[in-house]
């Protein structure tokens, strides 16, 4: 299926991409939308005839323990309600520990690496093949972009993904805004990589912008995007004709007349890039109804082992990262305190989101006083239950100085907070509040 040139839709620019000129499709974040009912902004565009496909994060498909069937039902959910063609994810990690790896759960918040062994990739594929089977549509698969590498790796990036689209027969969604920023974090070859990759397997490609500080380069959604990204994608395109393009920013949105200016530009190095006539390019496959769906034989069991070492590894991995523990051995220590630090903030900026009343009743030391909670209170569930965390570890530790703060806080924490049964820290907390209320 040719999807053309598409966007993110996100909420905060719903009316700029409805104005714009020539968008053939848009992806909407998946874990964003209700299950059983669209904005009418995306109401609009199907009415419109803009196809809409829904791009998931909370899957964790590189992760060590099977997907949740509540999630995967979730994903499909949505896409039976937005009559989407195919459905995408990411080749990723984004929780550990657990049974397998006989430790807390741990949330990232993140996207993070898988390390390309083959105990991973054995896991992967198996956790694909379950996505697969309970999917109404084909799946597609996103690599990432990184601050840090695995030690000991045995495959390079190429190589793997060819060897998952072999084994399960998954579409790829290839992010050349992530190539580049693992060309230049992990020094790793963007050509390379696409000469190894199954081009014939693309479903889509995204293309966004960043921004290098200290020779590290962040892919944070909230920048133009730069010529260095535009020339991996004019790499791609020399190699094949992708189905589609999209665009995707996810803060700092600009007018829509620089979003348009965006686009015009990928139009632009599509058509410059691609082969001149007489030697044209690999076609990407066409045949979205049956792609990403399998006709091999029933592979064989994940080898045993293979989950547990790849959930001890990941674990000891996320637990550096987001509880302070050791750093695993042979792993970069600068990196690691990159990436320690960028899941701080982030957690920092969506808790700022999902509970804007936090910063508007901290004020100016709302961030510091979140970094400080989270670099020892890894997250163990969604950002919702960590605001409430964060706002609980406040009180208790005797916070906000300002007794009016303090009472605001108080009366927001037990409004969202009800329903759990109270712990003693609770208790304390509603002490407080009986004294607070009686001065």
């Amino acid at each position: 299926m040719e999807l053309g040139i598409g966007i993110g839709w996100r909420p905060e620019i719903a009316a700029e991409v409805e104005s714009l000129s020539g968008i053939d499709w848009v992806e909407a974040v998946a874990e964003n939308l209700c299950a059983d009912h669209l904005p009418d902004s995306l109401v609009r565009l199907r009415e419109r005839g803009v196809t809409v496909v829904p791009h998931g994060v909370a899957l964790g498909l590189g992760g060590a323990d099977r997907p949740d069937p509540d999630r995967l039902a979730g994903l499909a959910a949505r896409a039976e309600l937005l009559g989407a063609p195919l459905v995408s994810e990411h080749i990723a990690f984004v929780r550990a520990g657990g049974p397998l790896a006989a430790s807390p759960r741990l949330e990232a918040g993140h996207l993070l690496p898988v390390p390309r062994t083959w105990d991973a990739l054995d896991v992967l594929c198996e956790n694909v093949r379950i996505a697969q089977d309970s999917l109404p549509v084909p799946l597609a698969l996103e690599n990432i972009a990184a601050l840090l590498s695995w030690p000991d790796e045995e495959l390079t990036e190429g190589q793997f993904l060819a060897e998952l689209v072999e084994r399960t027969g998954v579409r790829l969604l290839i992010d050349v805004a992530n190539l580049h920023t693992n060309h230049v974090n992990l020094g790793q070859d963007p050509a390379k990589a696409l000469d190894e990759l199954p081009v014939e397997a693309i479903a889509y490609v995204h293309v966004a912008g960043g921004v290098e500080k200290n020779g590290v380069w962040h892919d944070t959604h909230a920048h133009p995007v730069s010529e260095p990204v535009l020339e991996v994608l004019a790499e791609l395109r020399s190699r094949v004709d992708p189905p589609g393009v999209l665009l995707e920013r996810d803060d700092a949105f600009p007018p829509g007349a620089e979003l348009a200016g965006e686009l015009d530009a990928i139009r632009a190095t599509l058509r410059k890039a691609a082969p001149s006539a007489g030697r044209g390019p690999t076609p990407a496959s066409d045949d979205t109804a049956g792609a990403g769906l399998r006709t091999a034989a029933a592979p064989a069991p994940v080898p045993a082992g293979s989950r547990d070492r790849t959930a001890v590894a990941q674990t000891a991995l996320l637990s550096a990262l987001v509880a302070g523990t050791p750093a695993p051995e042979g792993f970069d220590h600068r990196r690691l305190r990159v990436q320690s630090r960028a899941l701080a903030a982030k957690r920092a900026d969506v808790v700022a989101k999902v509970a804007p009343e936090l910063p508007e009743i901290l004020g100016d030391g709302y961030r510091a006083a979140f970094l400080a909670y989270a670099g020892s209170r890894p997250m163990s569930g969604g950002y919702r239950r960590d605001a409430l965390d964060f706002a609980e570890h406040v009180l208790i530790a005797g916070g906000p100085a300002d007794p009016a703060a303090r009472r605001r806080l108080t009366y927001w924490w037990q409004d969202r907070s009800g329903a759990r049964p109270p712990r003693r820290t609770t208790r304390l907390v509603r002490a407080a509040r009986a004294v607070l209320v009686g001065k």
